[in-house]
């Protein structure tokens, strides 16, 4: 049969695409993790990978999406301590009564996995007048993260995870235009917010590598989940059209979810922060996401624009 050799070479060549696996079956007896964007894409696969190991808080803007991605969790698993709790990154004021609610309810925080995310948005701004690849991506991020750092010194070991991606080589910080009103591009817009990921994250771990002892043993990475089969697409009728073309080419929300697990969880990334990974190993950042100067820059104008003083 003609089709007959093919077979490994479609196999092999599957096996390619889905990428790196995470290996560790390391628990999380007794530590909470909390998960952005959750109730669907790699965010749910994140969610349901690490609820074999214990509790999951899924922070999400739909909350009824939430509950049904819940409940298939906590069947699949038998952990019932999967949570869902309304977190909607496009608005400030509902990423504080997030963190107030998760500080109220929760007196240990170990992992925090900043996941959700926006992708080819036609033009449009957050409830705080922030573009919005810039104001859900980074800046959301940037204020949850601040608002739960305390409560993740506390409980260290931590780790703070930042979904970043390989779109970050074409991104550019537009200190001149930050928000896209002298010229847009929803592409681009996308690669500068990724951009702004890596850079947070080098910079959040220079900040807290040797700072004090209370950040010993508290990580900040990021990474690349591959090109994911998921809704991330969805604003664009054209994307959607080629990843259902080239799905065979792209991973599945599973595989594109080792590499969060990987930095979650992995023994042997107890001491390694600040660090970019792809297919749970290192990968290289473009020469912007190395450049210091930058990063600091970004971090105060963030804490400008969001009206905190994080030092």
């Amino acid at each position: 049969c003609p089709c007959y050799p093919l077979f490994p070479v479609t196999f092999s060549s599957r096996r390619y695409v889905a990428g790196g696996q995470c290996k560790s079956t390391a628990k999380l007896d007794g530590k909470v993790v909390i998960i952005t964007g959750a109730n669907t894409g790699i965010g749910k696969e994140t969610a349901r990978d690490l609820a074999r190991r214990g509790k999951v808080i899924i922070a999400c803007r739909d909350i009824a999406k939430g509950e049904v991605a819940a409940n298939e969790i906590r069947a699949e698993t038998g952990n019932q301590q999967v949570i869902v709790k309304k977190l909607d990154l496009a608005d400030t004021k509902s990423i504080r009564e997030f963190a107030e609610n998760v500080l109220a309810e929760e007196k240990e925080l170990h992992i925090l996995i900043n996941n959700a995310g926006v992708m080819l948005c036609p033009y449009s701004k957050t409830a705080d007048g922030f573009e919005m690849h810039l104001g859900v991506n980074h800046l959301g991020h940037f204020l949850l993260t601040f608002l739960l750092l305390e409560r993740l010194k506390q409980s260290a070991p931590a780790r703070i995870v930042n979904v970043s991606s390989l779109a970050h080589h074409g991104g550019r910080i537009r200190f001149h235009d930050l928000h896209g009103e002298k010229s847009y591009n929803c592409g681009l817009a996308y690669c500068h917010s990724k951009l702004a990921n890596v850079l947070f994250t080098r910079e959040l771990a220079r900040r807290l590598q040797g700072k004090s002892p209370s950040t010993a043993g508290f990580t900040a990475n990021c990474l690349h989940p591959g090109s994911v089969h998921s809704e991330l697409v969805r604003h664009s009728s054209v994307m959607t059209w080629l990843w259902r073309m080239f799905s065979f080419f792209l991973k599945t929300p599973s595989e594109g979810a080792q590499t969060s697990v990987y930095c979650a969880v992995a023994e042997e990334l107890d001491s390694v922060t600040g660090q970019y990974f792809s297919d749970c190993k290192p990968a290289y950042v473009s020469p912007r996401g190395r450049d210091d100067a930058t990063a600091k820059q970004l971090w105060n104008v963030s804490c400008e624009l969001l009206g905190i003083q994080w030092d």
